[in-house]
């Protein structure tokens, strides 16, 4: 009976709760309302957080592009300045360095070739149920199979996305992108091989790592994959840093000891 007085008492003073409760809110929210518009000065107050991702990856992609475009003005104007630089040893340096060019990939070349192309499979697909979603998208091994393939089916020259793959060329997966070379990529992934065709369809056909990418081609999964060949294609030269850059461990008083 206690309780029950107690839940009269509670409704019978609600409306007098109410009606001082909602005009109190109410000027709490338009006071908070005017506060966001005084400090957003007319501005989205979000306007710098991105929730598209493939939005978020072109424009920190257009971002690396241009810096990388700076780069290659200033590395210009390098390599015109040391041309001035006379001398015959340095003349006799520049002569070695412009035949290794070729070789490290620092020359565009163009010729035949292939190009493949891995995607992950398509949105809303359905698949059995307690499948692994890391099955439906493309991997960093995945192109990693493709490239060592098609190198040893005798690619003169390789590029991904349109970057020229060289020795020191690391491809990395992070979260569903790839970066390389410091430049984060959706799929699809395009790679691109200039050599002898036939040789490099071989490779493809060799590798057991490519073909376990082919089977999860079809049904349930539907990954992504063309190949097609090119009577001319060119890939363009390296234009990233050539220095390896590396961890090293700390010595002396700041190092850490276990």
């Amino acid at each position: 009976m206690a309780g029950q007085s107690e839940h009269r008492r509670s409704d019978a003073s609600r409306p007098m709760a109410w009606r001082v409760a909602v005009p109190v809110v109410l000027g709490f929210a338009g006071l908070l309302a005017a506060t966001s518009s005084i400090d957003a000065a007319g501005t989205d107050l979000r306007g710098g957080r991105n929730t598209d991702v493939i939005g978020l990856v072109s424009e920190q992609r257009h971002d690396v592009e241009s810096l990388k475009s700076q780069i290659r003005v200033l590395q210009t104007a390098v390599d015109q300045l040391t041309s001035q630089v006379g001398g015959a040893k340095s003349k006799q340096l520049q002569r070695q360095l412009a035949r290794l060019e070729g070789p490290a990939g620092l020359d565009p070349l163009t010729g035949s070739g292939l190009v493949v192309s891995l995607d992950d499979a398509p949105l809303g697909e359905k698949v059995p149920d307690g499948t692994d979603p890391n099955l439906l998208v493309v991997h960093q091994q995945d192109i990693q199979a493709v490239v060592n393939a098609l190198w040893a089916g005798g690619a003169d020259a390789i590029s991904l996305q349109g970057q020229r793959i060289i020795s020191t060329t690391g491809i990395k997966c992070v979260g569903n992108t790839v970066v390389l070379q410091g430049v984060p990529y959706s799929p699809p992934y395009r790679i691109a091989a200039v050599g002898d065709t036939t040789r490099m369809y071989a490779g493809l056909l060799a590798s057991p790592e490519v073909r376990n990418y082919r089977d999860y081609t079809v049904a349930p999964y539907n990954l992504g994959w063309s190949l097609r060949p090119v009577s001319s294609y060119t890939i363009p030269g390296y234009s990233g840093a050539l220095t390896l850059a590396y961890a090293k461990p700390m010595t002396g008083a700041g190092a850490h000891q276990p």
